[in-house]
């Protein structure tokens, strides 16, 4: 459409935007909610270093001061979270213009790199126990106070998790594992803890504190292993990629294919790229709306996807031989025009 002789959307293109607008906003306020999910965290940590420090000067058990000291961690860990979080959610500007969303892979690997402090803290400490051994005092009290800091560690940790994954935040999803490899630890000083009171061997308080810390760095390896990922730009999920490779495969015709298809996480958003060839004497009116006619296909598969695509000739030889590397296969099992070169 034209009025005074300046182009005006069409329909379709404005659904389109206004679609695409609302889905931003959505994710951007999304984001600012997952906030109080981080306060949530930082007041878990406050109550449960509280109790397990009072658990500790009851009993005086190396494995009760460990598992206080890791808590410890955790209240740092969930301020470096809520300060991730806040970076995360600011929207994108000129200087950056795609956003900061990776600051949440950064909070990640400080949790990964606190639980190691945490972890080697527990082992030098249960190595010194054991090989000076001290009685316990008040263990009865000391268990039923370090139990309830567990259950209240594991509930937090559990809703972290869920709500981390349903929102795609790293940050949450690691607190919330920071949060569970809390209570394993708290399980197993509670163990050691019990059986030194029924047994009265107090060297297994220090061995099974230091198992402890060793389940403790395997888990902060895993951490700092998925944060350096997302840092060095992984692709999305298999799941993912196969609800992209099927929409395209749905959309491809004797006339229509797809090749180059890439795609990338960062922090909580999704990115693709592809180039879409379709007949070289389309219009490019036509050929801009069977883009992006794709765009939204695949934001409504994946919500929050931005989809960058690049045009080409299917019939032009040329179109093939740009081909990026690492592309994922898309396999639409049609032929390549005569003169075509993928190297």
């Amino acid at each position: 459409m034209v009025i005074h002789g300046i182009p005006q959307p069409s329909p379709a293109d404005t659904l389109h935007t206004v679609w695409t607008t609302s889905k931003i906003l959505s994710v951007n306020t999304n984001r600012t909610q997952l906030l109080r999910y981080a306060w949530l965290s930082i007041a878990a940590a406050v109550a449960t270093i509280t109790l397990k420090a009072a658990a500790w000067v009851y009993t005086g058990s190396v494995g009760l001061l460990a598992d206080a000291a890791e808590s410890l961690v955790n209240l740092v860990a969930a301020v470096v979270a809520l300060i991730a979080l806040k970076v995360a959610a600011k929207p994108a500007d000129q200087t950056f213009s795609f956003g900061r969303a990776k600051a949440e892979y950064f909070s990640a690997a400080v949790e990964g790199l606190m639980i190691f402090a945490a972890a080697g803290w527990i082992l030098i400490t249960s190595v010194e126990r054991f090989l000076k051994p001290q009685p316990l005092d008040n263990l009865g009290l000391g268990l039923v106070i370090s139990m309830v800091a567990a259950v209240l560690n594991g509930v937090i940790g559990l809703v972290l998790i869920r709500t981390g994954k349903q929102h795609r935040s790293a940050t949450l999803v690691a607190d919330g594992k920071h949060l569970m490899t809390d209570v394993v630890t708290s399980v197993g000083v509670l163990v050691g803890v019990g059986l030194v009171m029924l047994t009265g061997w107090e060297r297994l308080d220090p061995i099974l504190g230091f198992a402890v810390g060793l389940n403790i760095i395997y888990v902060g390896i895993g951490l700092v292993s998925e944060a350096a990922q997302g840092l060095l730009d992984r692709t999305l999920p298999d799941e993912e990629n196969e609800r992209i490779i099927e929409i395209l495969r749905r959309n491809t015709t004797g006339e229509t294919r797809f090749h180059g298809l890439r795609t990338r996480a960062a922090g909580h958003l999704r990115h693709a790229s592809v180039h879409v060839l379709v007949p070289g004497d389309w219009t490019v009116q036509r050929g801009h709306a069977f883009t992006h006619d794709i765009e939204t296909q695949l934001q409504h598969a994946l919500p929050g996807i931005e989809v960058v695509t690049h045009l080409e000739p299917v019939e032009d030889p040329e179109s093939y031989s740009d081909m990026p590397e690492g592309q994922l296969p898309i396999d639409d099992g049609l032929d390549l025009p005569p003169g075509a070169d993928t190297n």
